[in-house]
């Protein structure tokens, strides 16, 4: 996901901004089960898509934060309290 954030910050050269390599990214990296089988129609799965392209352009737009070691250092402090 930081690579692909990384060539979104080149979108002035090659017109891949996050919503792009989203669109083109998402149904590879949030492949569904769903999408693949018969009984989804065009639209839905059309509809689909686009969720998951949503999904990945907020991943994209929020990798620093979402990847960064302190989140990831909370959320283990928080999970040992669960147990």
């Amino acid at each position: 996901m930081r690579h692909l954030s990384r060539l979104a910050d080149y979108c002035s050269i090659t017109n891949m901004h996050t919503k792009n390599l989203a669109i083109v990214w998402a149904p590879n990296l949030l492949r569904s089960k769903q999408i693949e089988s018969a009984c989804f129609s065009g639209t839905a799965a059309f509809m689909e898509v686009r969720i998951q392209s949503v999904v990945v352009e907020f991943i994209l737009n929020h990798v620093d934060v979402l990847f960064s070691s302190k989140l990831s250092s909370v959320i283990r402090e928080g999970a040992g309290e669960c147990l």
